[in-house]
């Protein structure tokens, strides 16, 4: 701790000087009278007493006196502290990348329920939400409003909920078209011509949503089964050389039904980018989030900043005390 204008505890030191060497000359009776023959009162125990309760609060009175000085001196000193932030944060951009054909919707149901917890644990992160069928749809562009994201979160869950297991009661209402048209409004726009599942296409266009020309780290989290029903502009592997080329890192996470061919080829794509593979079977979906948190941070460090922070909490507090004191001191001893 310094002080900025240490000046004032000299002042303050020469008042307590002043103050303990300043002599009062005694009161002159002038305009009063002396009373006689008071020493029969003075031998009583009552006044002797009460004398010494009035000397002993005098005594307490000049202390504070002293103190409240001091402490003001300390005060008007500036008492600071130097504080040096370093402006650190681990940042990343994460893209959450979903197939949402039908045979990947278990999957997605489990996924998206344990990114919830994950992403209100986030500091610095961006997060981004999007769903491919035929074609790419982006849910959420990359944000740090992870409140919005847990809700969009929250309703794809919803919407998948109602996909797998529709209260036939209910097929017909409008909440049901909405939950299921989520999931599937403009992600099968072009279905007829092109067919569905186009895997490649869905990860180029995710790639895509990553600005340019950022030093952060840049990782998708891709759900597929890379069951391919259709015509891709770009096949997997292509789409893994464009991530690779744009420093995306892809983590692929297939559901239990994938097949074998199918997995060879997503797990040589994505650790084509250095990412890895996973399916239900060798890991649950909240380790693999833990994985990817424990592997994939981005340090970010930016200078130093130095800043004074006052610091007058406890010397006011004595000062405020010291005063208070001298307020209830003084209903029993008139200064």
């Amino acid at each position: 701790m310094a002080l900025k204008y240490p000046v004032f505890i000299v002042i303050g030191f020469i008042l307590v000087i002043i103050c303990l060497f300043y002599k009062i000359k005694k009161p002159s009776y002038s305009n009063g009278h002396k009373i006689a023959n008071t020493n029969f009162v003075k031998q009583l125990s009552y006044y002797q007493n009460k004398i010494k309760l009035y000397n002993s609060l005098l005594f307490l009175v000049k202390v504070l006196c002293l103190i409240s000085i001091i402490v003001s001196s300390f005060l008007l000193a500036r008492p600071y502290v130097t504080d040096v932030i370093s402006d650190e944060e681990y940042n990343r951009d994460i893209f959450l990348c979903m197939d949402v054909s039908g045979s990947v919707n278990n999957l997605n149901l489990e996924l998206v329920d344990e990114l919830k917890e994950t992403v209100s644990s986030l500091k610095g992160d961006r997060f981004g939400i999007s769903i491919f069928n035929t074609s790419s749809v982006t849910l959420v562009p990359l944000t740090s409003d992870y409140e919005y994201v847990n809700n969009v979160l929250t309703q794809l869950k919803k919407s998948i909920e109602y996909y797998i297991d529709p209260d036939r009661s209910y097929t017909n209402s409008d909440d049901y078209f909405y939950n299921v048209g989520y999931l599937y409004s403009g992600t099968t726009t072009g279905s007829y011509e092109r067919g569905s599942s186009l895997i490649g296409d869905g990860l180029a266009s995710c790639v895509y949503n990553f600005p340019n020309k950022e030093d952060r780290t840049r990782i998708i989290i891709f759900t597929t089964d890379n069951s391919l029903a259709g015509s891709p502009f770009l096949t997997l592997e292509e789409a893994a050389n464009l991530s690779k080329e744009k420093n995306v890192i892809v983590y692929g996470i297939a559901p239990v039904t994938i097949g074998r061919t199918d997995k060879e080829t997503f797990e040589k794509a994505v650790k084509l980018t250095k990412g890895n593979y996973y399916d239900i079977r060798s890991s649950t979906v909240t380790s693999i989030v833990r994985d990817i948190e424990k592997n994939s941070k981005s340090l970010h460090k930016k200078e130093s900043v130095t800043l004074q922070r006052d610091v007058p909490t406890i010397p006011f507090i004595i000062l405020a005390i010291s005063i208070f004191s001298l307020i209830i001191i003084d209903r029993r001893v008139k200064l």
